[in-house]
């Protein structure tokens, strides 16, 4: 007899995933320039010229160099680079030994949480956020809780976060620049995230984990600084991908950072080895950990991002749609203008447009919509007359 949570989770697809699926079959009927596809995450801006440059470069190495095993945690110079490449940016001093290559962020956070999950234990992370957030903490035992979100600034809701939590916390996921609001959480609510947190472990006498997911650290607007979080508080795993930042969603590479401030840190390395091992999750793609240690400095190009969010956000809200300034990532969150708020009914009609965008429900935010605009340029200005006639229809029947 099959599992039947993973024959759950397998014979349906993420929301996300299904319209993205939908938007795929939809372009053979009608066209690829006729369907407005704002579903994935998917980065439009090719990935810098050094990647390129640096893969052919490594692709002169001996076979036997190029494609042998890494050790199970990454290979030593790669995470020796890194570390140094950190080190510059935020003024830390990690080693490679603080370092696990993974296989993308979402590897990262499934052997941060496996790491230190033991029955009974409880997540707590912050509306809106990443659905399958839920699928990896539950997959591990614990059960994950959520802290509603605060519609006026999508900071964090600290009066109803401590409600939740209690001496089964083991650890907080917190994302920022956030997937899928686009808001940098400030430097006065990490600040003040870390004083509850010190204040709760010596109150239950043990460690709370903070699990920092940051794919989208570079992706920021307007010069804004997005706080290194392990910096204010000790016991923080860092969790990374160069998804974004390079470009290189399907090439799965990305890290895990235990820093040597964390509550008996060798011992808890240790156990991100063992569920790294577990989940099978070792030796990432050496050819990619070389790549982007070579690669590690090299800035994101965002400007076709701000560009986008700005036509974006812009064209909506002279249109009257109500949506949330993206700081970060490339996002935009819109308040659904049906008028009965539901986000669902909303994504429902646009679909019929030929416009997809995913309703908010799964990321524990009920009445938005997530729209990626990491898309081409003229998908986002042959969208904006849809969205108009959509509003037009919506203010027709009110």
């Amino acid at each position: 007899m099959i599992n039947e949570t993973m024959y759950g989770l397998g014979s349906k697809s993420s929301v996300i995933r299904e319209l993205f699926a939908y938007g795929l079959e939809r372009k053979k009927v009608v066209g690829e320039d006729k369907v407005y596809d704002f579903s994935l995450g998917n980065p439009s801006i090719p990935a810098p010229h050094e990647v390129k440059d640096a893969l052919l470069k490594l692709l002169e190495e001996p076979a036997e160099v190029l494609h042998s095993y890494s050790p199970a945690s990454g290979d030593p110079k790669a995470k020796q680079m890194l570390a140094e490449s950190v080190n510059r940016r935020f003024e830390t001093h990690f080693s490679g030994d603080n370092f696990y290559m993974t296989v993308g962020a979402a590897a990262s956070l499934n052997i941060s949480i496996h790491a230190i999950t033991n029955p009974g234990d409880e997540f707590i992370t912050f509306a809106p956020f990443f659905p399958e957030y839920t699928v990896w903490v539950e997959n591990a035992g614990a059960k994950l809780l959520i802290t509603p979100a605060d519609t006026e600034s999508f900071q964090i809701d600290f009066e109803a976060f401590e409600k939740l939590l209690s001496p089964k916390t083991k650890g907080i996921i917190i994302n920022s620049p956030n997937n899928p609001s686009g808001v940098v959480y400030s430097e006065d609510t990490i600040i003040k995230l870390s004083k509850v947190l010190c204040k709760k472990e010596k109150e239950y006498g043990h460690t709370i984990y903070l699990i920092a997911d940051e794919p989208y650290r570079e992706i920021v607007y307007d010069g804004l600084n997005v706080p290194y979080i392990p910096k204010y508080y000790n016991d923080t795993f860092v969790c990374y991908s160069y998804s974004k930042s390079l470009s290189l969603p399907g090439e799965r590479i990305g890290y895990i950072i235990v820093p040597d401030e964390m509550a008996d840190s060798k011992r808890v390395m240790a156990a991100v080895n063992g569920a790294g091992r577990a989940l099978g999750f070792v030796c990432a793609p050496v050819l990619f950990q070389k790549a982007v240690a070579m690669c590690a400095d090299v800035p994101s190009d965002i400007e076709a991002y701000a560009r986008n969010k700005d036509l974006l956000y812009n064209g909506l809200t002279r249109l009257g749609y109500d949506c949330v300034r993206p700081q970060g990532a490339f996002y935009l969150f819109v308040k659904s203008p049906e008028k009965s708020g539901d986000a669902g009914e909303f994504s429902e009609r646009a679909k019929k447009h030929d416009v997809l965008v995913v309703p908010s429900d799964s990321f524990g935010c009920p009445g938005y919509v997530r729209i990626s605009y990491c898309v081409a340029e003229k998908t986002i200005l042959d969208s904006l007359p849809v969205f108009k006639a959509i509003m037009e229809e919506l203010k027709a029947e009110n």
